[in-house]
């Protein structure tokens, strides 16, 4: 089965969805990651070497979960609203059409991050259900701080996840390749840290009998 990895930012495919990643790749599934901005130059003080460094990361984080493709572009870090949609789309059609994916990972639409709720945006356009398309399954994912930190009625549904994968087996893969980005973890108690993943990591585990969990949002799943 192929499958596609749809993230903001270099960092995100690890935090939303990396031990499942891991799942599918020890099934022999073919799994693609697709990051569609730099993830850095919103930042005082950053430079363009940040950006090449986040890419790498990217690819060291890619094959220690096994994926077989990582692709990073460059939208403007926390400004894919400055960016037409249309040109996002484009660029998750071109992908999907290569891939042919059945399943399709990406973020959630409430989130406080604006590239995150553009990428979930662009994904459900690119992936919308016409006659003969590849994409069966698509779900969206949670990334600490940017989707618990979402406040108020205008922020949207609170994430309520109806899909959970036991990453029991996974979760250490998930924390080591989280590792490779030191410059995104920050200390304990923030929520992008590796004690606060995988504490996350346990309590979604704890609400579905798992040890260790992702959580997902359904957002549409086609069954012929």
């Amino acid at each position: 089965m192929n499958v596609l990895v749809v993230a903001a930012h270099p960092d995100d495919e690890v935090l939303g969805c990396g031990g499942t990643i891991v799942r599918h790749t020890r099934s022999g599934d073919h799994v693609g990651v697709l990051i569609l901005g730099t993830g850095a130059l919103s930042r005082n003080g950053v430079g363009n070497g940040a950006v090449e460094t986040l890419r790498n990361q990217a690819e060291e984080a890619g094959a220690i979960l096994g994926a077989r493709e990582i692709r990073v572009l460059d939208l403007p870090d926390n400004r894919f609203d400055s960016v037409a949609l249309l040109d996002i789309v484009k660029h998750v059609e071109a992908v999907v059409e290569n891939l042919r994916p059945e399943v399709v990972y990406t973020h959630y639409s409430a989130d406080l991050n604006i590239d995150h709720r553009k990428t979930l945006q662009a994904v459900v356009t690119a992936c919308r259900p016409q006659p003969g398309h590849c994409v069966r399954r698509l779900l969206s994912f949670e990334v600490p701080s940017a989707t618990e930190w979402q406040a108020g009625a205008d922020g949207g549904a609170a994430f309520g996840p109806n899909v959970f994968t036991d990453i029991s087996d996974t979760i250490d893969l998930k924390l080591r390749a989280l590792s490779v980005y030191g410059g995104e973890l920050r200390d304990f108690p923030h929520p992008r840290s590796l004690r606060a993943v995988k504490a996350l990591a346990e309590w979604r585990g704890a609400t579905a009998g798992f040890e260790a969990a992702e959580a997902f949002v359904l957002v549409r799943e086609l069954v012929k």
